[in-house]
């Protein structure tokens, strides 16, 4: 399988050809849903979109030891920060199994 990625222009595209609405209408529709995601886990709110999956805040503990992974630099320590955490939902694990049976 390759590993295509799927940019934001992408998305606009896709929606905007799918609908026939305005690019501009969709690229606005789409940055303003980005934006209200930021802002909910920014705030520490858990977002659920029942059929494609649950983003969460969630706390990574302190850690003593670390490494930069981009130069492997040894870190004394990384204190405690919270990160965006996505679990899928069912019907999206249905989805990623049926393009595993293609493989």
């Amino acid at each position: 399988m390759s590993a295509k990625k799927v940019t934001k222009y992408d998305l606009v595209e896709a929606v905007y050809k799918d609908t026939n609405y305005e690019r501009k209408m969709v690229q606005d529709v789409i940055e303003r849903l980005l934006e209200e995601v930021k802002r909910s886990l920014g705030s520490g709110e858990t977002i659920e979109l029942r059929g494609f999956g649950t983003f969460e805040p969630r706390l990574r503990k302190r850690r003593s030891k670390a490494r930069n992974p981009k130069t492997g630099e040894d870190i004394l320590s990384v204190a405690p920060h919270y990160v965006a955490a996505f679990r899928a939902g069912q019907d999206l694990k249905n989805s990623l199994l049926a393009l595993a049976v293609k493989d």
